[in-house]
């Protein structure tokens, strides 16, 4: 168990990497901010700027299949299947889209643990960090705790890979929230931040050269990084409420 250093007290606004650190901040917080740039967050904007909802799920769960049918939706498979899958691209395309469950390693395994746990949750991509920012301050009074968490990436042993794109993903949304006049930041959250603004000039090439971004583009998704990089194009905030992301 996190000591009290660990949980970034007495900061409102803190910042942390994978499923542990979430472990680590959110007890407490009024809301948990899961960021997932590559690519389960973009994913998740992407659906709801579509007016679909997402079940966030754990990667490789045998029982997503029944999971799927009780809450009537669709199933998303491996990007390499066709169809639906962690790609923004396949969410964009499809011709239809209402309700799907989106596992994935890393965001939506938080994700899915969040949602007994934390309050609210929301998903923040580069996509609606700004959006969710403005909705967060309007939303939360003042003295709200709100914990952000970047997902990362995942050795082959299993362990955490902090990545660059989360990085700037949370940095971005956190710098929306002292725009919009939050204070009590962690250390943590203020360097995110500031990693944010130095990058913002070129956000575009940092994310196709980030080691994630370079991955996606070899595997053939070169298009799944350029969604990933539509720095506040969308306005649509994605709320976890009943269990999947929608718009509140």
């Amino acid at each position: 168990m996190a000591g009290v250093p660990q949980r970034q007290l007495p900061y409102a606004v803190r910042f942390e990497w994978g499923l542990d650190g979430a472990r680590a901040v959110v007890p407490g917080a009024d809301l948990a901010v899961v960021v997932d740039v590559l690519s389960f967050t973009t994913c998740v904007s992407v659906a709801v700027d579509r007016g679909a909802v997402v079940f966030p799920y754990p990667h490789r769960d045998a029982g997503a299949t029944d999971f799927a049918a009780h809450h009537q939706a669709l199933l998303a498979g491996p990007r390499n299947t066709g169809g639906l899958s962690l790609s923004p691209s396949s969410l964009r395309t499809a011709g239809t889209l209402e309700r799907v469950v989106l596992p994935s390693p890393n965001g939506s395994t938080i994700s899915h643990e969040l949602a007994a746990s934390a309050p609210k949750v929301v998903a923040v991509s580069l996509r609606n960090a700004a959006a969710t920012a403005r909705w967060v301050h309007a939303a939360l009074p003042a003295d709200a705790v709100i914990a952000v968490i970047a997902a990362g990436e995942k050795w082959t042993d299993g362990a955490l890979r902090p990545s660059l794109e989360d990085q700037l993903g949370a940095g971005a949304f956190i710098a929306g929230l002292a725009n919009a006049g939050r204070r009590g930041f962690s250390p943590e959250a203020e360097m995110a931040a500031v990693s944010f603004g130095a990058a913002r000039p070129r956000l575009t090439e940092m994310l196709r050269s980030c080691s994630s971004g370079r991955e996606l583009i070899d595997a053939g998704y070169a298009g799944d990084v350029s969604i990933a990089a539509e720095l506040d194009d969308s306005s649509a905030v994605a709320l976890l409420l009943n269990g999947a992301f929608r718009t509140p």
